[in-house]
């Protein structure tokens, strides 16, 4: 990953990265008290800036937190960060913690000053190999917390199974519980069975993925059928394809799986529809309101 870009934003301010400073007390510190988004974006515009928005609205009610700011304000930090960091196609991370407040307590003060820190970094292209090889992963039991549908900062659990992917020189790591699939530790995952898209069920152990609304979205512009079903470990293995997608990835063919060929062993032809109605989509959006 590149390195971020120069300026943040820290509790109403832009300054220099390397000049950002928080308090050791911060509960988002100490505790992981936090939830955070990543928003792509394109030539300077935003890619889906609503449902990143509700999605950290959702994230700060699960937490018993109310958002510091509306979605107009959030807008304007935003969208002043993107511009003073250049614009172009880069990403976009923001947090909220709960703020920080003398004494350590597990139980947090109801009214301190929240903790809001934003910064941007070059958005990774997908290389030229990715697109004509696709990638490897490799799968490992969701040993993740309750309440994944909540995007925390606390990640430990994640970075544990991400490492397990960064062992076996794979790209990601496909989570399952039960003997059925949940997710990746930081994307999707999409599986193609006779012709079909399906996903898993939104529940407390997946977080709602706006990539993959958007996915489902240009599935339904190609033409292509998608449903919401329960995936089985074994449907997984013995899939047509299979894709994993994040707001930094887009959306990648996955072609295998714990060294076994998905497929063909080569990008499928429902991923290659899918990957350019999105390319066709964000030039559609580009120079547009968001």
């Amino acid at each position: 990953m590149a390195e971020p870009l120069p300026l943040c934003y820290l509790n109403g301010a832009y300054l220099p990265l390397a000049e950002a400073r928080i308090s050791p007390l911060d509960r988002g510190f100490l505790y992981a008290d936090a939830v955070y988004e990543v928003l792509p974006v394109y030539a300077g515009r935003p890619f889906r800036f609503a449902a990143h928005s509700e999605r950290l609205a959702r994230s700060l009610a699960g937490i018993g937190m109310e958002d510091p700011h509306s979605r107009a304000e959030w807008r304007a930090i935003l969208a002043t960060l993107i511009e003073r960091n250049g614009g172009g196609d880069q990403y976009v991370y923001w947090q909220v913690t709960r703020g920080a407040q003398l004494g350590r307590t597990h139980a947090p003060l109801p009214h301190i000053p929240r903790t809001v820190f934003a910064f941007c970094a070059p958005l990774p292209p997908t290389s030229a190999d990715t697109l004509e090889k696709g990638v490897s992963c490799v799968t490992a039991a969701d040993t993740r917390w309750a309440r994944c549908d909540i995007k925390s900062t606390a990640l430990l659990a994640n970075v544990l199974l991400r490492q397990l992917s960064v062992q076996a020189a794979a790209t990601e790591t496909i989570l399952l519980r039960d003997g059925e699939l949940t997710e990746a530790s930081a994307s999707a995952v999409h599986v193609v069975l006779g012709g079909e898209v399906l996903m898993p069920p939104y529940s407390r152990r997946i977080l709602p993925g706006t990539t993959r609304g958007a996915l489902e979205e240009m599935a339904a512009r190609a033409a292509i059928q998608w449903r919401v079903v329960p995936i089985t470990e074994a449907q997984l293995r013995g899939a047509d394809e299979v894709w994993i997608s994040a707001a930094t990835r887009e959306v990648q063919a996955v072609t295998s799986i714990d060294g076994h060929a998905v497929g063909t062993g080569k990008p499928g032809p429902l991923w290659r529809r899918v990957y350019d109605e999105l390319q066709r989509h964000k030039q559609e959006l580009a120079g547009t309101a968001w």
